[in-house]
């Protein structure tokens, strides 16, 4: 990852933008006109006017790549011929037609369909994301996105407005700067792309093509508090206390809409749905409110349904309808009309008021249908633009929090997907729906962790819920107002109480880890969230595992998302390892891949984790959690845990700023690179150069570089060797800047095979070395203490776990803690276990444990 950074990561897309195509990469006609814009992705026109379009659109915002592709034009029979690398494209010069233009995408070979014509739609689309999930239980229909198994996916832009440089719209001051309005012809404006299965370049290029993903304030990646319910001032703040009382760290809090007049709006003005004016007797000082929640450590937003203007009752009526032209006297409503210049300023300085007094972003919670004034203009992608852009101004690090608008969404982040119900089916669709969003570069959705409404109660959907919280793109909890829906983890039973807070803990542990993915997401185009067909593309086994999804570059999430066995008190999901060693994030415990096609297997976790996996050479940077006051703070942490998993060489670029949006534009930003070397010629002694060895291994964390004054002076480290067998303090060097540290504390944990070695007061611009010479090894899975606690725990006839233990052990022999045949290899049959009556589920437990490695 390098140091460079445009400030289109932001909301300058508009101002920087490259709309026109590259003049060597164009080919036209007089009604068509066709742009290689890379050797996979091709514009298609055809205007009846001999008009097109040069301007930015809804969707697209840069058709200079930067490079001229290679592509040669050939005329024959009739036919224009574009041959690239990639695609073979033939067009008879008349109106686009499925007879006249076809193209071929090259390298697809297992696929009959490969072939696209003018007007197919797509066989095998790998799909997108939708508008909203509001209402769902389970499963809905999703919009196309850029990947298709069959090598193509299209994009129909030829509906979308245009976005112009505008400091005045129809003789009215503009307050943007920029102004969306109709195409002033008509044309066909498609987009093709054959990029075969190279997907992760395919959406690089929409990204390109569309703008790519802002990056995110670093609030934004913690636990958000969300709840449709209505609180007063005081019990607002006593909870949010309680949270920090009970060591359970918050970074958001979201105001749903009672914050403003909703029962006492007279009639006459409709419902009190829409509102902007602060509802005084919840909150009798909301300016005091909204301090105290800073001082906190939280941001704070507040949802708006703009659908009903701004009437008569609002604090800001008088000023907005004077700003439109009405008199006020007359109680006339100010119509939300976001193509109308007057209405968008009035409106906004009425957000900037509310913004002045403590608001930090708004939720943009539009539901009333797709239709203004200006024909194809969606009003919640233009609520999304504009609030997006208006949050940005004076040097504010720009935040918003709506629904998905199509293509070109990803530019104003985040999403919110919607009021979801209460069961299990709902769980079950969310990892999917996450990670096939990607697809279409929507990489930052908000789920309404724990279900929103209706459903029913069910301890371990809620537990499993959080779960996937912690490893989604944005963890925040929501429910409805209902007395019995309340997310709060004291509000269930011992197991499940620690589980939530034991997510929500480890999901601020998570952010010096998550904060990095967010630069990757920015500058490299690679989301949060994948699907494992990314990575994978020609490997069959990657597209079954719906639900399982990469977490950044370290790690592989396979959520559970049915309930436990009530026998094997364990839930179970279907899981994937690509080929490799991966090994268990919370215990250590070795996954052995061997075939080239990866591998397939159950996975059973109790209700206190869920299955994540690291790669071999894995690093995972984790934050301690502070406690007391500070159990919320976002600053950059001074004591870091490293969790660091063997079996391969490994890296990880730590990146940090100072959290002023200006800075991270001009990339002002601290990297903080770790090294692990798995094997590696290592010297004997840090005080014998010439000493060497080989087979050693050594975890460096080099000194900060860039802008060192936003990360602490000096830290706290330790380094975790995770899934390793115990190595004596004789055999560890521990140096800083190549001199010996005696004052390191080491520690063994035979629970999670993890080696700590913690190093305190170490200037961050140090070098940090732990040095085992003589190498780590990887620790043998403990199968017989795994078997005992699985027997333990299974409700069952005690007479059947003695069987079962007693099978097992006659099946192999127990070597260093491990069961396995006298050939070392582990072997495992169900056979004398059908005899004792063993359930169905406790097999699936035990065949896990015995065939890890």
């Amino acid at each position: 990852m390098g140091n460079t950074m445009t400030s289109n990561v932001f909301i300058d897309y508009v101002r920087n933008a490259r709309p026109c195509m590259r003049d060597a990469t164009v080919l036209q006609g007089k009604h068509w006109r066709i742009g290689i814009l890379t050797e996979s992705l091709i514009r298609l026109e055809w205007s009846d006017s001999g008009e097109f379009e040069d301007r930015l659109t809804q969707m697209a915002v840069n058709r200079d790549f930067g490079a001229d592709p290679e592509f040669t034009v050939t005329h024959r029979n009739g036919l224009l011929i574009v041959d690239t690398p990639a695609l073979y494209l033939t067009y008879d010069g008349k109106p686009f037609s499925k007879e006249g233009l076809s193209i071929v995408v090259k390298g697809v070979s297992d696929t009959q369909f490969n072939t696209w014509h003018y007007g197919d739609a797509p066989l095998h689309n790998l799909k997108g994301t939708a508008r909203t999930l509001d209402e769902a239980d389970g499963e809905i229909a999703l919009d196309d996105g850029v990947l298709s198994r069959d090598g193509w996916a299209v994009i129909d832009d030829s509906g979308s407005n245009v976005i112009v440089e505008a400091d005045e719209v129809d003789g009215k001051t503009n307050p943007l700067g920029t102004w969306v309005r109709p195409r002033d012809h008509a044309e066909t404006d498609i987009y093709f792309f054959g990029y075969g299965r190279r997907y992760i370049e395919a959406v690089q290029d929409f990204y390109t093509l569309a703008g790519p993903t802002p990056l995110l304030p670093r609030y934004a990646l913690g636990n958000w508090w969300s709840r449709y319910y209505r609180y007063t001032q005081t019990e607002y703040l006593e909870l949010m206390d309680r949270f920090k009382n009970e060591g359970i760290p918050f970074t958001t809090s979201v105001i749903d809409m009672d914050w403003h007049r909703v029962d006492d709006v007279n009639p006459k003005y409709g419902s009190g749905w829409t509102g902007y004016s602060w509802n005084s007797q919840l909150f009798p000082d909301h300016c005091a409110f909204l301090r105290s929640l800073h001082e906190r450590g939280l941001k704070a937003t507040l949802n708006v349904h703009p659908r009903d203007g701004i009437r008569a009752y609002e604090d800001d009526y008088e000023t907005v309808a004077k700003r439109v032209g009405i008199d006020p006297t007359t109680g006339e409503a100010a119509e939300f009309d976001l193509t109308n210049p007057d209405f968008v300023d009035a409106y906004l300085d009425m957000h900037h008021r509310m913004e002045d007094e403590g608001v930090d972003f708004w939720w943009l919670d539009w539901q009333q249908g797709g239709v203004t004034r200006q024909p194809g203009l969606d009003p919640l992608w233009v609520l999304n633009h504009m609030h997006y852009l208006d949050s940005g101004r004076d040097g504010r690090w720009p935040l918003t929090f709506s629904r998905y608008a199509g293509p070109g969404s990803h530019r104003y982040p985040v999403g919110f997907s919607g009021d979801t119900i209460v069961t299990w089916e709902s769980l079950q669709f969310q990892p999917y729906f996450t990670a096939t969003a990607s697809n279409i570069g929507y990489g930052w959705w908000s789920h309404d962790i724990g279900g929103h409404m209706c459903g029913y109660r069910n301890e371990h959907l809620e537990a499993r819920w959080y779960q996937l919280g912690t490893f989604s793109p944005i963890n925040r909890l929501h429910s409805s107002s209902s007395p019995f829906t309340g997310k709060e983890p004291w509000n269930f039973s011992g197991d499940v109480h620690a589980a939530m807070v034991a997510s929500l803990r480890l999901r601020h542990m998570l952010l010096p880890y998550l904060y990095t993915m967010n630069y990757r997401a920015a500058l490299d185009g690679r989301p949060l969230v994948e699907p494992m067909y990314w990575s994978e593309p020609n490997n069959p086994q990657a597209y079954e595992v719906p639900d399982e999804f990469r977490f950044g570059t370290e790690l592989l999430v396979a959520p559970i998302v049915t309930d436990d066995d009530p026998t094997a008190q364990r839930g179970r999901t279907e899981a994937w390892l690509p080929q490799g060693e991966w090994y268990d994030f919370f215990d250590g415990r070795r996954y052995v891949s061997d075939n080239a096609s990866g591998r397939r297997l159950e996975v059973w976790r109790a209700l206190d984790r869920t299955p994540v996996f690291a790669k071999a050479g894995g690093i995972i940077p984790l934050q301690e959690l502070a406690t007391g006051d500070d159990v919320n703070d976002l600053r950059n942490p001074s004591v870091l845990h490293v969790l660091v998993f063997p079996g391969a060489d490994g890296t990880f670029t730590l990146r940090e700023d100072d959290g002023i949006v200006s800075c991270a534009r001009r990339a002002h930003i601290a990297d903080t690179m770790m090294t692990f070397d798995w094997r590696a010629d290592i010297a004997d002694s840090a005080k014998d150069g010439d000493a060497t060895g080989s087979g050693g291994s050594r975890l460096e964390i080099s000194p900060v570089d860039g802008a060192v004054e936003s990360v602490p002076e000096r830290r706290d480290w330790t380094i975790v060797f995770r899934g390793v067998s115990p190595v004596g303090t004789g055999e560890l060097q521990i140096t800083i800047n190549g001199i010996a540290c005696e004052t390191a504390e080491i520690a063994y944990d035979e629970q999670t095979l993890s080696l700590s070695i913690a190093v305190h007061d170490v200037p961050s611009t140090a070098r940090l070395s732990v040095i085992v010479p003589k190498g780590l090894s990887v620790a043998d899975n403990p199968i017989d203490k795994d078997v005992l606690d699985a027997l333990l725990h299974a409700q069952m006839p005690y007479i059947t776990k003695e069987h079962a233990l007693q099978a097992i052990r006659e099946q192999g022999v127990r070597a260093v803690g491990t069961l396995r045949t006298l050939d070392g290899k582990p072997r495992f049959s169900k056979e004398p276990f059908v005899a004792y009556g063993m359930p169905d589920a406790v097999n699936g437990v035990l065949e896990e444990i015995l065939l890890r490695s």
